[in-house]
């Protein structure tokens, strides 16, 4: 692995850690809203991210690469709405996605196979998540103002949970 794509690796590392940042941000404005199914699902949402990032940690290391934290951005923390946060997050998955099709082509371009079959999983986890993001602001849009329809989704997400996927 060339120092390009390890401090490439790096730099994505960084930036799960500080997704984890973003979306603690966002369940602390849900829990400040006393919605706590919303905020439970943000918290698993930065769980999430903190294990891509140690993902990300491991692979450097066992590529004997060097792991190199940086200091985190200060996230949004203030929406207009459930929504706004939403789409906020929907941002931010794009943005993530995008960094990893430049990592995947970094690799790519490198002819470093090992990357890129390590990538591969980001990029599904990736497709997931955007998914997910969009299907809730789908949701969100269509029960408006129906507060009844809001609490249920305010419910359901209070049985989200986050398992590590097997290695």
């Amino acid at each position: 692995m060339n120092d390009k794509l390890a401090e490439a690796l790096n730099e994505q590392m960084n930036f799960e850690f500080y997704s984890a940042h973003v979306y603690l941000a966002m369940a602390a404005y849900c829990s400040g809203e006393s919605l706590d199914g919303f905020a439970n699902f943000f918290i698993i949402q930065a769980e999430e991210e903190r294990f891509h990032g140690m993902k990300i940690y491991k692979f450097l290391n066992d590529r004997g690469r060097r792991a190199t934290l940086s200091a985190l951005g200060e996230p949004k923390n203030e929406y207009a709405s459930m929504l706004d946060a939403f789409e906020h997050g929907y941002s931010h998955e794009q943005q993530n996605t995008k960094r990893f099709y430049n990592l995947a082509d970094l690799a790519l371009n490198d002819r470093e196979h090992a990357t890129m079959y390590f990538l591969k999983w980001f990029i599904d986890e990736q497709v997931e998540e955007e998914a997910l993001f969009d299907n809730i602001i789908h949701k969100l849009k269509r029960i408006d103002k129906d507060s009844n329809a809001f609490y249920m989704l305010d419910a359901e997400f209070a049985q989200r949970t986050f398992v590590a996927p097997a290695e």
